[in-house]
């Protein structure tokens, strides 16, 4: 009967039934050794009574390891906070980051609630413009998931979310020479280049205070989006200014109902 010996050390042995052999490496029909780098067992053939025999190769202790902090870490444990109130996540945020971050989620509040004002508009019976309805309440909801993001990340970086006051925006938008069509999309491409003038001092601050992941935060969710919206508004408003007051805007409302497809 063939035994086969598998050598994990020098000193134990312990013998395993040949069916269970699988369980421990790979096929043992040959009869040149093999070695199992995932398990660390060096695999041989030889003459036996019993199943299988494992001898430990292990070299170097794995168990009664000790651990002893480096120099680094024994600073930051004499800096780690121990007021009950007191933040444990935080760590290079500063006082003016965190106020600058609230302010921002003010901003994204106050856009999204003069976006929705527009919604409300062309949703009207004797407006009924549809396709922009639509678009402002996509615009006021992005606006609003912005706010949430950096509320959640102001939290995840042990800032305090501190809710502003916001201002009751206009609910007319009809412009006597621009038609409302032109005069609303006009005003959220100032609106979105205000925010973007924002989320860019944001970044500055967030730059002066070498706090890399503020940086990362803004260039990975803000700036980059907040470009493209920029420049999709700033096209709306040549193509409205083209068409002016009349049936044009139906048409161009009817694209923006049909996702950017034209009529």
């Amino acid at each position: 009967m063939s035994v086969y010996s598998i050598v994990v050390g020098s000193s134990s042995s312990v013998c395993v039934s040949l069916s269970e052999r699988l369980k421990l490496g790979p096929s043992l029909s040959s009869s040149e050794p093999f070695f199992n780098p995932e398990n660390i067992i060096r695999f041989s053939k030889r003459n036996g009574g019993c199943g299988v025999v494992a001898k430990a190769m292990m070299n170097k202790p794995i168990f009664n390891t000790t651990f002893e902090p480096f120099e680094e870490v024994k600073k930051e444990l004499l800096v780690i906070p121990t007021e009950l109130h007191a933040s444990l996540a935080r760590q290079n945020y500063t006082d003016q980051s965190e106020a600058a971050l609230n302010a921002q989620i003010n901003v994204e509040y106050n856009v999204s609630y003069v976006y929705h004002a527009m919604y409300a508009y062309f949703d009207r019976d004797n407006v009924a413009l549809k396709g922009l309805a639509k678009f402002f309440k996509d615009a006021s909801m992005e606006e609003r998931q912005h706010a949430e993001m950096m509320m959640e990340y102001q939290n995840k970086r042990g800032g305090k979310v501190q809710l502003l006051s916001m201002i009751m925006p206009f609910s007319e938008f009809d412009h006597a020479e621009k038609g409302d069509a032109l005069y609303a999309m006009e005003l959220a491409l100032s609106l979105e280049r205000m925010n973007n003038e924002k989320l860019l001092s944001l970044h500055r601050l967030a730059s002066e205070n070498n706090d890399a992941q503020f940086v990362d935060l803004l260039e990975s969710h803000f700036l980059v989006d907040q470009v493209e919206d920029i420049k999709k508004i700033s096209e709306y408003v040549a193509q409205l200014r083209r068409m002016g007051k009349g049936h044009g805007v139906w048409h161009f409302d009817q694209m923006l109902l049909n996702g950017g497809v034209a009529a």
